[in-house]
């Protein structure tokens, strides 16, 4: 990806003069400041953590204006942008055991907002359901946080290498107020789901989400989740939804998901919009137009989405809802009961070529006492090796690892994703989780690569100019969660900054070797500190947990 003279704004922003010694110059980068407006070249005076200034470059290059700040970095041939923000992102799972965080900064990214799909490491009573039903993610949780403000609390007492935003989940809150039980909750349980969602909103998240394809989530009905919703609208938060069909029922999960949005009144982030499926490919343009429908109706929505024709997530998600009425431990159950472990055989069969496509779903990590030489293949190839059908392969895996399996769904088509990413209301996300930079399994590239390959992919095949995809990553997600002060390059903005090399900034993950990170990420400052430098993480860690509304 390159930039040339036509790319360039001919107007700068006005010269402001700091009102003393900046403690950071940013200087001869060209700026891509997160409104859209073409790029321009200025040097960023930082002072106390914020940016006081966007100045005109010198004109003499002997200018002495550097000698003025107590640090000046050159970044003369980068891109300078707001740090990006993933709008959906569960490396709240995952942070407490990597706080560095090297996969997310070297993408460029400063705030992660966590709690999506209906997962939040919170809240509970005792951590044993909901450890369970999220060990697909394999958390590296301190469970004895049992709300988000003790959450918070612990993972600022060890900072992450970036900001974090809260969000409490529908599928953590059932699992904290009814358990598995599929079944609409009485008044006294729905009263204590509202008021959950009260506490969390209280101690400081941004949003509420659901997880409508995941047990026991997905056992949720309209009014249920409209009357939560409805709590989550009163106190300002985001309704984001992993909606309950992203395949054949996609435009009907659509219509749900606005019908919750238009009966609580609350802000709609449909996430990480698709089709899934050879069957529903190009149903994501019908999809958009229900979004811009809604739009046009008064509905607050937008909606994400990450740059890869390729799903993750637990495979549990493939099977029936009745097998997982008891939970992942009712699952195993059924998978070691004869009968019962044939009807889920037989209906697995019957979601043959629909839901269930084993030809292109990857074993991408098993449980730590399961067959490592799983890894990497599809559910198909696995049953060829093991003289059995697939249906039969994967109640095998299943077993074998005690429902602990995640898989990658190569489900999509590039076409539908660059239409999406596109679209004006879509942000890019990465739906990520892995936040070290090496380990064992195969799991899913985008959470080394999301950025940089938008960068990279989407400005080269056209589906972006650059400073559409740099909005895309700052300002939008910045807006649809309140983060004032970030998402953009101006004065009195906090000092969340990236510099890029436009000319190599790329992905270098991929689904046969994912245990790499991005490259051409030369610069992360958060609040004006050096989270990375010269492509390298600091030892010093700047994070924080973005709790004020």
């Amino acid at each position: 990806m390159g930039l040339t003279a036509s790319l360039v704004s001919d107007t700068v922003t006005q010269s402001t003069t700091p009102h003393r010694r900046p403690d950071l110059l940013i200087s001869g980068g060209l700026v891509v400041d997160g409104t859209g407006r073409l790029p321009f070249r200025a040097d960023l005076a930082v002072t106390n953590g914020v940016i006081t200034a966007l100045l005109d470059p010198p004109n003499d290059p002997a200018d002495a204006r550097g000698a003025h700040a107590a640090y000046l970095v050159d970044v003369t041939g980068l891109v300078v942008a707001p740090g990006f923000i993933d709008i959906h992102s569960h490396a709240d799972f995952t942070l407490h055991g990597s706080p560095a965080a090297e996969t997310v900064l070297s993408q460029g990214v400063t705030t992660l907002v966590g709690g999506n799909c209906g997962w939040s490491p919170f809240p509970h009573t005792g951590a044993g359901l909901l450890q369970r039903a999220s060990s697909f993610m394999h958390p590296e949780v301190d469970w004895t946080a049992h709300d988000a403000g003790s959450f918070g609390r612990v993972l600022a007492a060890d900072p992450p290498g970036v900001n974090v935003v809260l969000q409490v989940g529908h599928a953590s809150l059932r699992l904290a107020v009814m358990g598995t039980t599929n079944r609409a909750p009485d008044a006294t349980e729905l009263a204590q789901l509202c008021a959950l969602v009260e506490q969390a909103a209280d101690e400081g998240v941004r949003g509420y989400t659901t997880g409508l394809t995941y047990a026991p989530c997905s056992y949720a009905a309209l009014p249920e989740i409209t009357a939560v919703a409805k709590v989550a609208a009163a106190r300002g938060l985001t309704h984001a939804t992993h909606m309950r069909d992203e395949g054949a029922g996609l435009l009907g999960a659509v219509d749900e998901a606005l019908a919750i949005a238009r009966r609580s009144g609350v802000r709609l982030q449909i996430s990480h919009i698709k089709a899934l499926g050879t069957a529903n490919f190009g149903l994501v343009e019908q999809a958009l137009t229900l979004l811009d429908d809604a739009v046009d109706e008064g509905i607050d929505v937008a909606c994400d989405a990450y740059p890869y024709a390729a799903s993750s997530t637990t495979l549990t998600s493939r099977l029936p809802g009745w097998s997982m009425t008891a939970g992942v431990d009712g699952l195993v159950q059924i998978l070691h009961d004869r009968h019962r472990r044939a009807a889920l055989a037989q209906d697995l069969n019957d979601r043959l070529g629909k839901a269930f496509e084993p030809d292109h779903l990857v074993v991408a990590a098993v449980s730590p006492d399961g067959d490592p030489t799983t890894v990497g293949m599809t559910l198909a190839r696995i049953g060829e090796q093991r003289g059995q059908d697939s249906v039969e392969a994967t109640l095998g895996v299943l077993a074998e690892n005690r429902g602990d399996v995640t898989i990658v769904a190569h489900v999509m088509r590039d076409e539908d994703v660059w239409t999406v990413l596109r679209h004006p209301l879509a942000s890019v996300a990465s739906d990520g989780w892995v936040v070290r930079p090496h380990g064992e399994g195969s799991p899913h590239p985008r959470s080394f690569g999301t950025f940089p390959r938008v960068l990279r992919e989407g400005t080269s095949n056209g589906s972006l100019t650059l400073t559409e995809a740099v909005r895309k990553m700052t300002s939008m997600p910045a807006a649809r969660y309140g983060l004032t002060g970030r998402g953009l390059l101006q004065p009195g903005a906090v000092a969340d900054i990236v510099a890029f090399d436009p000319g190599t900034i790329t992905d270098r993950s991929t689904f046969a070797d994912p245990w790499q990170v991005s490259h051409g990420i030369r610069h992360v400052w958060l609040r004006g500190n050096p989270a990375l430098t010269d492509g390298a993480v600091t030892t010093s860690r700047y994070g924080q947990v973005l709790t004020d509304l």
